[in-house]
């Protein structure tokens, strides 16, 4: 399995890649009119896990990571973020 941010139109979102090649978001990173927000996703109701008003996507992709949001959906697998970004598609 593989845990890595990846380019989308408004910003990035944490991917994880399965076994079976599916992805699945577990977070997420996007630049507005109002600044940059970030959410790190999770099976229950926690608004502690978003937040608006940050300076920079770097400030979000930390503020993601710390919630380690991977561990909900895919408890006992052993992941790490990768450090490359994975670039959006051309015509994305």
């Amino acid at each position: 399995m593989r845990l890595y941010w990846k380019e989308v139109r408004k910003g990035m979102d944490l991917m994880v890649l399965t076994e079976d090649g599916q992805e699945f978001s577990v977070g997420g990173v996007r630049v507005t009119k109002r600044g940059v927000e970030a959410i790190a996703k999770t099976q229950g109701y926690d608004p502690g896990r978003a937040t608006r008003g940050l300076a920079a996507v770097d400030d979000g992709r930390m503020f993601v990571e710390q919630f380690e949001p991977w561990r909900d959906f895919f408890p006992g697998e052993p992941m790490s973020v990768e450090a490359d970004v994975v670039k959006m598609e051309a015509g994305a």
